[in-house]
C-alpha cells in the first residue's frame, strides 16, 4: 500500500499528474480539482496522500492534498454504487467541505448537481454516510491555482471528463468567459462554468 508520495511534478493533465520521486520512479496519480488548482510549476516539489485501488484489469493511485480528503474519498467508495471515478467526480464538483456539508444536511439538490448522481444515489449517500461524517472536517489545499495553456479548451475537456455533454460544456465555458478577468486560469474557468451549470 502506497500511502504518501513526495517528489517533483513531472507532468499534469486534466485529471491526473505524474510525480517523480527522489529515487527516479515516476508515478501517475489521479487527482481531484482541488489538487490541480494548487499544483506547483513543473519541477516543483509536491506531496500527496494517496489511496491505491486494485481492480482485476488495473491498479490506480489516487492522490489528495490532505489525509482528510483521502479519508473522504475512501468513505465515498464505501457507499453502494460509488466507485473511484464517481468518488473523484464528487470531490471535484463539490469541494470536500461542501460535500461533507451536503451529505450531513441531506442537501439532495447540491448532490444531484454532480454528473452521474441522481436522486436515488444522492439519497443513498446521505443515508449511508451522514452518521459517519458527523463532526468530520475536511481540509483542502488553499494554494493559489496555477493554470496551463489554452484554459478555455482545457476547461471544456475537463467538464466533459466530469460527465457533461460537449455542447453543454462549451456553452458553460463560453458563459464563464464573459466578464472573466484577464489571465483567468483553467481552474478558475472550470469553477465558474460548474457554478453556471448548477443554476
Amino acid at each position: 500500500m502506497i500511502a504518501r508520495l513526495d517528489g517533483t511534478l513531472a507532468a499534469h493533465g486534466l485529471d491526473r499528474i505524474e510525480l517523480r520521486t527522489s529515487g527516479g520512479v515516476t508515478y501517475e496519480v489521479m487527482v481531484p480539482l482541488s489538487v490541480l488548482e494548487a499544483l506547483p510549476k513543473l519541477g516543483g516539489e509536491l506531496a500527496l496522500h494517496t489511496a491505491m485501488v486494485v481492480r482485476e484489469d488495473a491498479t490506480t493511485l489516487y492522490g489528495f492534498a490532505t489525509s482528510d480528503e483521502r479519508k473522504l474519498f475512501q468513505r465515498l467508495m464505501s457507499t453502494t454504487g460509488v466507485g473511484p471515478s464517481l468518488a473523484m467526480n464528487l470531490l471535484s464538483t463539490l469541494t470536500g467541505e461542501r460535500l461533507v456539508r451536503a451529505i450531513r444536511e441531506g442537501d439532495l439538490t447540491a448532490l444531484t448537481r454532480v454528473p452521474r448522481v441522481g436522486k436515488k444515489l444522492a439519497e443513498r449517500l446521505v443515508l449511508e454516510l451522514r452518521d459517519k461524517l458527523e463532526g468530520a472536517e475536511v481540509s483542502v489545499s488553499g494554494a493559489k491555482p496555477v493554470g496551463s495553456g489554452g484554459p478555455s479548451a482545457d476547461a471544456a475537456r475537463a467538464l466533459v471528463a466530469l460527465g457533461y455533454q460537449p455542447a453543454d460544456a462549451e456553452r458553460a465555458v463560453r458563459a464563464a468567459l464573459d466578464g472573466a478577468p484577464k489571465g483567468e486560469t483553467t481552474a478558475d474557468l472550470i469553477r465558474r462554468a460548474l457554478a453556471g451549470l448548477a443554476k
